[in-house]
């Protein structure tokens, strides 16, 4: 006789509809029941709560509502940190709590004098910063004007909408790498994570932006492999819009194409030219603006100017702050006099070849303060003296949070690693090369917020566990099998 099973699990039931006698069905329950995952099947509960939560059961339903509850968090926090702001000035870097550069360029863009100003003085053409944020803060600027309470709920209302919808690709990573119950986890972590909302709600800078094209990019990269050309193409243009955003994604993308091109290479023969139209469709992205540099600041480098000013105001001797705010012109005069004085590519030529002096002559003091910012970037921690907390109070609970995280993303790492080995590598080489340059520079809590995403991700597998996709299929495949011979 024919057996039609079906699986609806409570926390430990098992029913299997079946032509068979009711206590050989019974014996099949206590069988089988342990070996399905409450989260691969619906649960029945009543009561009040499960009939609200029954609500967002159904994948429309419940992305909405993750989404709706992303956004409302972060709003709510930028209408009481704006409450609190002595003035939404962009002058006196009161706009949006903290604009720097991003703000001041915009601020030029929107009076008409282009991509330029990066500091509060007009100091002409600029590459300091990468130009997706600025212009999309211009727009903004244009239409709300510049010193107003509404230009600054606007911005940060933007950057809100920006990490809410992170939301969407965030459960669809993990649907793609893991299951349904992952990706739900994920994609409400996400919605609730501090320093989602915190970034979005109070700083004007790229991180949400970034964050938001950057997990696109990696749920794309996922089924590449299956795409044609097309998909290839409009992938390596969203990358270059991330890379304009923020150009320290850029280290990834050799491994997400190369993992696509090898997946790629196992079932077609078309797979060189998916990945060369990649990598033009890439290079179309970014031509516009290294035209523009070669063009307007007369030299070559990739996207941004800035680097060995950063590098110089970590490795400076200064160990004050990991980031020494001595040698930033925004905050110290005379640096905004010789940067003035001498223009931006004959400042940043200065500052490069102070760097590579100074760390000739302090070898030791470079490797120190490289290990001191890799701790940095994973714990938060830089110095509990009472002079430093003074201006950086968050550090103590940041410390405790931090390692909480790396501790269960490590633990997320090694359980995706016993899983699925192949799965995770992409995650584990993003992980590993994203912060390279920040470890040579400087580093804090903001600077790796485009790969949060990632991070989240795995911490929840950390804390909950899970099984591949795959391995789930398996698992309820071999179910029925004996659910088969259980009932025979």
């Amino acid at each position: 006789m024919t057996l039609v099973p079906y699986f609806i699990v409570g926390k430990h039931r098992l029913a299997v509809k079946s032509t068979r006698p009711p206590h050989r069905k019974e014996d099949a329950i206590q069988t089988l029941a342990p070996k399905i995952s409450e989260f691969d099947a619906p649960v029945r509960h009543r009561g009040p709560i499960a009939s609200v939560l029954r609500t967002f059961l159904p994948l429309p339903a419940f992305l909405s509502g993750t989404v709706l509850l992303a956004f409302a968090i972060r709003i709510i926090v930028v209408a009481c940190l704006l409450s609190n702001a002595p003035s939404h000035t962009i002058n006196y870097n009161d706009f949006g709590w903290e604009s720097w550069e991003m703000g001041w360029v915009a601020r030029s863009l929107v009076t008409g004098h282009g991509f330029s100003s990066p500091f509060l003085p007009m100091t002409g053409p600029t590459a300091l910063v990468p130009p997706l944020y600025p212009y999309i803060l211009g727009g903004i600027f244009h239409f709300f004007g510049v010193n107003t309470v509404k230009v600054t709920f606007a911005v940060l209302g933007f950057n809100s909408l920006c990490s809410a919808l992170t939301c969407i690709p965030m459960y669809f990573l993990a649907l793609n790498s893991l299951n349904r119950r992952a990706a739900r986890i994920a994609s409400v972590a996400w919605a609730v994570y501090p320093f989602a909302i915190y970034f979005a709600a109070d700083r004007v800078w790229d991180y949400a932006l970034t964050g938001l094209l950057f997990t696109c990019c990696l749920l794309i990269a996922q089924k590449l492999h299956l795409r044609g050309p097309l998909a290839w193409a409009g992938f390596g243009l969203l990358y270059g819009l991330a890379v304009m955003s923020n150009p320290s994604v850029a280290a990834i993308l050799p491994i997400l194409l190369i993992v696509a091109v090898i997946k790629t290479k196992q079932t077609s023969r078309a797979w060189l030219a998916k990945g060369v139209i990649a990598c033009l469709a890439f290079g179309a992205a970014c031509a516009p603006w290294a035209v523009r540099n070669e063009r307007v600041m007369h030299a070559n480098f990739f996207v941004r100017d800035g680097f060995w000013l950063e590098f110089y105001a970590g490795n400076n001797g200064d160990t004050s702050e990991s980031n020494s705010a001595s040698a930033h012109p925004a905050s110290n005069p005379v640096e905004m006099a010789k940067y003035q004085k001498e223009g931006e590519i004959a400042y940043m030529a200065e500052k490069r070849q102070l760097s590579i002096d100074f760390v000739k002559q302090h070898p030791g003091f470079f490797v120190v303060a490289t290990g001191r910012r890799i701790l940095r970037f994973w714990t938060g921690f830089w110095s509990f003296r009472p002079h430093y907390l003074k201006y950086e109070p968050f550090d103590l609970p940041n410390v405790p949070f931090c390692l909480f995280l790396l501790f269960f993303m490590a633990k997320g790492i090694a359980r995706w690693w016993r899983k699925d080995r192949a799965g995770i590598l992409p995650y584990i080489l993003a992980v590993l090369v994203f912060p390279i340059p920040y470890y040579v520079t400087h580093s804090s809590m903001d600077y790796r917020q485009p790969i949060e995403p990632l991070i989240i991700l795995l911490v929840t597998v950390g804390l909950f566990g899970t099984q591949s996709k795959k391995a789930s299929v398996v698992l309820q495949q071999e179910c029925y099998a004996e659910a088969d011979a259980v009932l025979v």
